[in-house]
């Protein structure tokens, strides 16, 4: 069933002088517990696309439906409303409060949507041992490592139980342990907890624990490739075969 549909999706900045088409004509649809990757070289506007569907960005034109809401058409309460409701963000940098310990940043979603001291507890209790955080929950962030930050920034998005998880470059600040670690616990919510997730990336490793890549070059779709019933690493070596395609502007993605 489809969760998400993207229909003839534009995206434009500049002027009729010098218009970059950042997003040319994008469609696919994601379905309810799909674990997708979008992979593009620097520029190839698979941020753009992804800050379209988070509602960073504003549509030049086309639509993008998520359940039965088409998410181009909402502003204000509606838009905020929805953001804190449906969405679950992860970014590359963390974004996480350096006053507030993990415990608090994590709880700051429901805190927003007015859940009770007790439910608060319950779900971040919860979600930290799910992402093997429960020892840093009293710490701020500066006292974590990378990998404890981009799990608590994981948990915070999780929490609310959103009906579509983005992340943008989501392991772009990790070493390699922590960033095995983090697409593991993806493939735990993935599976376990039906989350649907969408993740761009340049990194093959990365993408190859998606079910489905999808390769942007030059605002368009160049390629899409479903994981099927391989292995892991079987997935991996068809993401390099594509990469490899797509020729030297990716060479930063293996």
């Amino acid at each position: 069933m489809s969760l998400l549909k993207l229909e003839h999706v534009e995206k434009y900045y500049g002027n009729k002088s010098s218009l970059t088409k950042a997003v040319n004509d994008i469609s696919f649809s994601v379905d309810k517990g799909e674990f997708t990757a979008i992979m593009g070289a620097s520029g190839s506007g698979k941020t753009t696309l992804l800050n379209c569907i988070s509602t960073i960005d504003r549509v030049t034109a086309g639509s993008i439906v998520l359940g039965d809401t088409d998410i181009t058409k909402l502003k204000g309460k509606e838009l905020n409303k929805f953001r804190r409701e449906k969405l679950g963000f992860i970014f590359q940098d963390f974004n996480l409060m350096d006053t507030l310990t993990a415990y608090e940043n994590i709880a700051l979603a429901l805190s927003i949507q007015k859940c009770s001291a007790k439910d608060i507890d319950k779900a971040v209790k919860n979600v930290a041992e799910q992402l093997g955080i429960t020892e840093v929950l009293g710490k701020y962030p500066y006292q974590m490592s990378g990998g404890q930050k981009q799990r608590v920034a994981s948990a915070r998005a999780i929490v609310t139980d959103p009906s579509l998880v983005l992340a943008d470059e989501p392991t772009g600040a990790l070493d390699s342990k922590s960033a095995k670690m983090l697409l593991e616990r993806f493939n735990y919510l993935n599976h376990e907890k039906d989350a649907t997730i969408i993740m761009v990336t340049h990194d093959s490793f990365t993408a190859s624990y998606a079910s489905r890549v999808i390769f942007i070059k030059d605002g368009k779709i160049f390629n899409e490739i479903n994981r099927g019933g391989d292995s892991r690493k079987q997935f991996f070596d068809k993401i390099i075969d594509v990469v490899t395609l797509l020729g030297g502007d990716m060479s930063d993605a293996l």
